[in-house]
């Protein structure tokens, strides 16, 4: 997944949109500066190659950086770039924050994979629709970055049945009735439904759906479904969702899933760096 340039020139303009009014009163000119992106933790650096170009944007010359993917130790330099003075502020914030919050989230994701694949080397993790609000792109590449999957990219490119969607049903019965009409429809689709206990899931089992997703059911409930699944339909596919984090993933993995899906990467907050200017 790549920015263009124009897409990374309309997040520079949401911050700088005229001109740095700080640096403009200081009316300094032909002096040179560095600044050096640096982390105070241990990362999985994300999204640096657009950091570097931004700083490009804004007509200053990249010295190096981490690419993406590459594990950063304490005190490692992701980001080093020279130029004006005034050009070096106005690519530091825009360049810092798109990092802060990329590396967090592929750090998180590389982290909660991990805790999975210590019990379970097939069960995927895959992150929800729940974006930040006009920033999907950003969201998705650093969620790649850090070895998952998005569970949906949007309601044009996947099926899920909801409760919500049941209701327009007179009865549960009749809404299994319909499983089977569903794929008729969508031969090249999967069939995916939301489920919240273990009678249900066996219903849907029976009616045909491709994929179970249950929402916030216990451990217990939830090998119990799986133990039906391996013993009847072994085709199913069955992702566990609602709650589960990096601190829990590791109970959801046990249970032979085939997937589990979070929304808490996108709330996992920002990653800890720091910046060091030097003057020429």
């Amino acid at each position: 997944m790549n920015f263009s340039d124009d897409e990374l020139w309309r997040y520079i303009q949401e911050d700088t949109p005229f001109y740095d009014l700080t640096t403009h009163i200081q009316e300094i000119s032909g002096k040179k500066a560095r600044l050096d992106i640096y982390t105070r933790d241990e990362i999985l650096v994300s999204c640096s190659e657009e950091a570097a170009r931004i700083a490009e944007l804004l007509g200053c010359k990249v010295l190096s950086f981490l690419s993406s993917k590459q594990h950063a130790k304490k005190g490692d330099v992701l980001l080093s770039f020279e130029g004006d003075y005034n050009d070096i502020h106005k690519a530091w914030r825009s360049a810092q924050i798109l990092l802060e919050y990329s590396c967090k989230i592929a750090t998180y994701t590389d982290e909660m994979l991990a805790q999975i694949r210590t019990l379970n080397q097939k069960c995927e993790l895959l992150t929800t629709r729940k974006t930040f609000p006009f920033a999907k792109k950003f969201c998705i590449k650093s969620v790649i970055t850090g070895g998952a999957l998005p569970h949906r990219l949007n309601l044009s490119e996947t099926i899920l049945f909801f409760n919500h969607h049941r209701a327009a049903y007179d009865n549960t019965e009749n809404f299994y009735k319909e499983i089977k009409n569903f794929k008729i429809k969508v031969p090249e689709k999967k069939v995916a439904i939301e489920t919240e206990s273990y009678e249900d899931a066996l219903n849907l089992m029976e009616h045909g759906a491709d994929v179970l997703q249950t929402d916030k059911i216990s451990i217990e409930e939830l090998k119990k479904i799986i133990a039906a699944r391996d013993a009847n339909y072994p085709h199913i596919k069955i992702l566990a969702s609602g709650g589960i984090h990096k601190e829990n993933a590791k109970e959801y993995a046990s249970c032979n899933l085939d997937g589990i899906i979070t929304s808490k990467i996108y709330s996992c907050g920002i990653a800890n760096l720091g910046t060091k200017l030097y003057m020429e």
